[in-house]
């Protein structure tokens, strides 16, 4: 892959600079650290942000411009993460709904569907989640039990997902289901999409050491998804499934990468507070996460040449797997260099931020795949080593 711009590459990278100079809020780019601690002005931030992103034409980029995106490029969306990654740009509230249940249904929804769902994604107005893990079940996907049984016009579905992100915000959920009990693992399965506001859905938030309720359980008790929210058919659930992991891992992975990017541009910018930026210890350091967040973005990279012939690859495994790694050993960098005031919330050089992103690292390790799944998959569909099992 060739990674200079082209001349039109270029244009359009001048274009976006622009745009986010204008758009973003005042003092924002001038600001060593402009994103707000308090997780409530952060959410509202957030919302703001991707309804800026819905009118200006840059949500859901390289969308069909039938279903609100512009068309774009696949490498105009990698140019576009990158000056957002470099003005530290908000991130939008409906990730899931970018880069896993919109991708998910306009590869298998119907027409009718598409026309439903993509708009009110994009714009922020309706938030998804995702119902693929349960207690018991962990990461694996094939072992899920919220059964979905059919009557009439509905099914009625019955079980428990956890770990379940955005939850407490959503409108809608990507639900893996097992319709037929008596059938293979892979082959019972069926993928709904399921309005959170049924009476039968009950979101429980789970505080997390952060003291946010990001993760949550959602119970279905005799919840009520009409048949015409199946996503493929009867038993495509495996199929369909794969679908909005391979985005999760591949297509979300550049949002990953801008994430990383605007960490490593803060903890520069604490070094620099501390006055630890001459230590040739601590630079080495910084040059060793420097080079952990461009082959996160190298191997995106990668992955994007891939996705340009087709579906995403396993490489997206690989680039989740980069992150993870990086941004946990980045928090705990941070909280090391702040010595003893690393143990207080608020420690005047961040207001508690590293301490958050310390401690929500944790959550780094279960999210979009286990560590343990992930080196597995990496090992077996990348590497062609022997099944584990």
């Amino acid at each position: 892959m060739d990674f200079r711009d082209s001349p039109q590459e270029a244009e359009f990278r001048g274009e976006v600079r622009a745009w986010l100079r204008e758009h973003l809020p005042a003092g924002w780019l001038d600001s060593p650290d402009p994103r707000p601690t308090d997780p409530k002005e952060g959410e509202k931030l957030r919302r703001w942000w991707q309804r800026e992103l819905f009118e200006g034409g840059w949500a859901g980029l390289a969308w069909p411009k039938e279903y609100g995106g512009r068309g774009a490029t696949l490498v105009e969306q990698v140019i576009f993460n990158e000056e957002a990654a470099r003005a530290r740009a908000p991130e939008p509230i409906n990730i899931i709904g970018l880069y896993m249940a919109g991708p998910t249904i306009i590869h298998w929804g119907t027409e009718e569907q598409k026309r439903r769902y993509l708009q009110p994604l994009l714009s922020g107005e309706e938030i998804w989640c995702q119902g693929f893990s349960e207690p018991g079940a962990g990461s694996d996907l094939a072992a899920v039990r919220t059964r979905a049984v059919r009557e009439g016009d509905h099914y009625i579905v019955n079980g428990q997902k956890v770990w379940t992100s955005y939850g407490h915000l959503a409108r809608w959920c990507i639900l893996v289901t097992r319709t037929d009990p008596d059938a293979a693992q892979h082959a019972g399965l069926t993928y709904l999409l399921a309005d959170m506001e049924d009476p039968g859905v009950t979101v429980r938030p789970l505080v997390q050491i952060t003291g946010d309720p990001e993760f949550n359980e959602v119970f279905f008790d005799d919840a009520r998804v009409p048949a015409e929210n199946i996503l493929g058919q009867e038993g495509d659930g495996w199929k369909v499934a794969m679908t909005t992991l391979m985005h999760e891992r591949g297509t979300m992975s550049f949002g990953l990468q801008v994430m990383s990017r605007v960490t490593l541009d803060q903890l520069t910018e604490l070094v620099r507070k501390l006055g630890r930026d001459q230590d040739p210890a601590v630079r080495e350091t910084l040059a060793g996460f420097q080079l952990d967040v461009e082959a996160l973005r190298v191997t995106n990279m990668r992955a994007l040449s891939k996705l340009m012939k087709g579906a995403p690859g396993p490489e997206g495994s690989m680039s989740k797997l980069v992150w993870e790694r990086v941004q946990q050993r980045m928090g705990e960098y941070a909280i090391e260099l702040l010595g003893a005031d690393g143990q207080l919330t608020e420690d005047g050089l961040g207001d508690g931020r590293w301490q958050y992103l310390y401690l929500r690292g944790r959550g780094h390790s279960i999210e979009a795949g286990t560590t343990e799944i992930l080196k597995n998959i990496i090992a077996e569909r990348v590497l062609g080593l022997p099944r584990s099992r």
